[in-house]
């Protein structure tokens, strides 16, 4: 998901001042670097190794190439969801319910929690602008449709090796209902040609 993000903000911020919410691509970031902290306690494999380091790093250069190297095109004016009003409930959620009281552990939780919120500023924004370009809705789609694919791999998980985990199970369902006004919309008029508007 991320070094596609990157892809698409190259093009993005070089071609407009509309569209991608730096406050997203914050809360992303964090995702992944609280989702992650397990780099310094345990190695898994080369290319778990590997993923987790590009995941990371790509989420903190495109909040880079956003506030920094792109600043003029970002447009902060309509970026302004409170992301306080995520980040609080989500961490005294996770430090409530997870699967062990442990440092590691309560963080993983809260990545899990995050990342199924942390689109709500980019909807906002959109519903803020009333509107989207194309590129922008192909991104999101994208995003929304890597998250949906979980519910999908969660279930032959579960069928073919008993697997369940319910933090997580619960936490994709939240973020794939979110999408799904924005699915809607995507479907009946992106894919038919129109532009994207959200209601106000």
């Amino acid at each position: 998901m991320v070094p596609g993000t990157l892809l698409v903000m190259n093009k993005k911020l070089n071609s407009s001042k509309r569209g991608i919410s730096g406050k997203s691509q914050l809360l992303f970031a964090l995702v992944f670097t609280t989702r992650y902290l397990d780099l310094f306690t345990s190695f898994i494999s080369f290319y778990n190794t590997s993923m987790k380091l590009i995941y990371v790093a790509c989420s903190y250069a495109t909040v880079y190439l956003i506030y920094m190297k792109f600043k003029a095109t970002y447009d902060g004016n309509h970026d302004t969801f409170r992301v306080e009003f995520l980040v609080v409930p989500v961490g005294g959620l996770s430090f409530l319910v997870n699967h062990d009281f442990s440092p590691l552990e309560i963080l993983w939780t809260f990545s899990i929690y995050l990342e199924s919120v942390a689109i709500l500023p980019q909807l906002f924004m959109i519903s803020k602008t009333g509107e989207a370009e194309t590129i922008t809705t192909h991104y999101l789609f994208f995003l929304g449709l890597y998250r949906a694919l979980y519910l999908i791999n969660w279930i032959w998980r579960y069928y073919f090796e008993g697997f369940f985990d319910l933090i997580a199970v619960v936490a994709g369902v939240v973020q794939t209902i979110l999408y799904c006004d924005f699915f809607y919309l995507y479907v009946t008029k992106v894919l038919k040609g129109k532009k994207l508007s959200l209601p106000a």
